[in-house]
């Protein structure tokens, strides 16, 4: 098969439409329909349903989108090693971890990676959604809890746990819970409990939230857990380091937290000896050490 075609058809299926292909591969419409139709003709198949809402993969169509798929991730792999430089730190590095540490712990620090190796791109993505490594989704994972996934290098950064915050607005308005049941009285902030990364504080909390208390509020990360703690909406349940950085939250109940919380840095062996990759692993096991530093050992 023509490489040149297949990379045309990739970009097709990709969009869902040629115009959106064409101005990707700065090509015309017709130049994109023509070569998609050769590629047609050469393996005698429909490659797709075409119809005025755009145009929808046939069952070739996504065998061989899937093929493309993953030819491209390893191209990817492969141009990343490949322009690893042995003196030099530069290019793209997709870094994904959850919303609530990559915008309350990593994000105002990136700064000093920067300053370090001013020509690396890096594009953070936070989601709670764990994201395939393997797959070359991300780069570089730092996860909260330890991947199961073959074929990743993992490292142990550090530990967290889940604790009880409020704020002295809402304490004195509301009252400050002396033991563990008087939570029921009060509006619990949490993550929710589908949240697949942070196994440990799921189990924590299932007792409190399958309670019969007055009212609670569950978010998908924990940056609006955090946000309406600090707004007085209730007593949330977030992770230590938030009251390390926001000095009006007040400690809940000081003798219940959850079982420790392991932090991960993975990646895939395959990008083991990348610079870009070292770069970042160097980055944060010396921003990790500097926490300790500053706020005492916590694992």
């Amino acid at each position: 098969m023509d490489w040149d075609k297949l990379r045309i058809f990739h970009a097709v299926a990709d969009a869902g439409s040629l115009t959106h292909a064409g101005d990707t591969l700065h090509l015309s419409q017709s130049a994109v329909s023509r070569q998609i139709r050769a590629l047609e003709e050469s393996l005698d198949v429909t490659l797709f349903h075409r119809h005025a809402r755009g145009l929808i993969l046939t069952e070739q169509g996504e065998l061989l989108f899937n093929a493309t798929k993953e030819i491209s991730k390893k191209l990817e792999s492969t141009e990343a090693r490949i322009r690893d430089s042995e003196d030099e730190v530069f290019g793209e590095l997709r870094v994904t971890t959850t919303t609530g540490f990559g915008t309350l712990w990593l994000a105002p620090r990136i700064g000093k990676l920067y300053d370090k190796h001013p020509d690396l791109k890096i594009d953070l993505r936070l989601e709670e959604r764990v994201l395939d490594l393997p797959m070359r989704e991300a780069d570089v994972a730092i996860r909260m809890k330890e991947p199961s996934q073959a074929d990743l290098v993992r490292r142990r950064l550090m530990t967290v746990n889940m604790r009880f915050y409020a704020t002295k607005p809402y304490l004195d308005k509301f009252g400050t819970p002396k033991n563990f049941d008087d939570l029921n009285g009060h509006r619990i902030l949490s993550q929710n409990l589908t949240v697949r990364q942070v196994n440990e504080s799921v189990r924590w909390l299932k007792p409190l939230l399958n309670a019969d208390h007055t009212s609670h509020l569950t978010v998908n990360n924990y940056f609006g857990v955090l946000q309406a703690t600090l707004n007085h909406v209730g007593i949330g349940a977030l992770p230590d380091y938030v009251s390390r950085k926001f000095s009006e939250l007040v400690r809940v109940l000081p003798e219940e937290e959850s079982p420790e919380i392991p932090v991960f840095l993975a990646y895939p062996e395959e990008l083991r000896q990348s610079k870009r990759v070292q770069a970042f692993r160097d980055f944060i096991v010396e921003e990790i050490r500097e926490y300790r530093r500053g706020y005492g050992a916590i694992s």
